[in-house]
């Protein structure tokens, strides 16, 4: 979602190149995440992370 709301806000110039996020604080796990849009318009989100949920899928 970060990365889809990323791209909308700096495309539009809403939001700067970089910009910083915070999420999970009501559900106590709070994070930090930095947006970055490439001249290109490639988006890349990092922050650090936390493995909820491991498995696999055959389609």
């Amino acid at each position: 979602m970060n990365a889809g709301v990323g791209q909308w806000l700096t495309s539009t110039g809403t939001a700067p190149s970089s910009y910083r996020v915070s999420q999970g604080t009501l559900l106590g796990r709070a994070a930090s995440i930095e947006i970055t849009a490439d001249a290109d318009g490639t988006v890349w989100v990092s922050g650090a992370t936390t493995v909820a949920i491991r498995g696999t899928i055959t389609l």
